[in-house]
């Protein structure tokens, strides 16, 4: 049995020895000074526990907000990477018939750039960046 427990059962208890000892016409204000004091406990309990659950919602998303994430999913990768591909063959036609071998190598530089940006962007992590935790929390470290 919980601490308030016992201390409410006592309460319960001189209530009803109170209303022995005052009579019948006592009883309704007995009741509800008795029924003020249960409220204001569950008015307590939930009061603690929606604090408490607040708090691990912030907790959460905080947790949340540092976990870094991919920004593209699997599929929009893969369609990244066929477009380059696609593409790629009119710019090394068009960068050889321009400039010979230097135009291809041009062309070939800047696709293979571009998909380095794209894979950078997917995955912070993938150059030995790390990505910061966003500010815009509450909670910090």
């Amino acid at each position: 049995m919980d601490a308030r427990d016992t201390e409410l059962k006592k309460e319960l208890d001189a209530t009803l020895h109170a209303r022995r000892d005052l009579g019948e016409e006592y009883e309704s204000a007995l009741v509800e000074s008795f029924l003020e004091k249960v409220d204001q406990r569950i008015d307590s309990a939930v009061e603690r526990r929606v604090r408490r659950q607040l708090a691990e919602q912030q907790m959460q998303t905080a947790r949340d907000a540092r976990a870094p994430r991919a920004t593209d999913t699997w599929g929009e990768r893969f369609g990244f990477g066929i477009v380059s591909l696609v593409l790629a063959v009119p710019l090394s036609a068009i960068g050889g018939g321009v400039a010979r071998l230097p135009g291809m190598l041009v062309a070939w530089a800047g696709i293979v750039g571009v998909n380095l940006v794209q894979a950078a962007r997917s995955n912070p992590n993938l150059f030995g960046r790390r990505r910061e935790p966003s500010q815009s929390g509450d909670w910090q470290d």
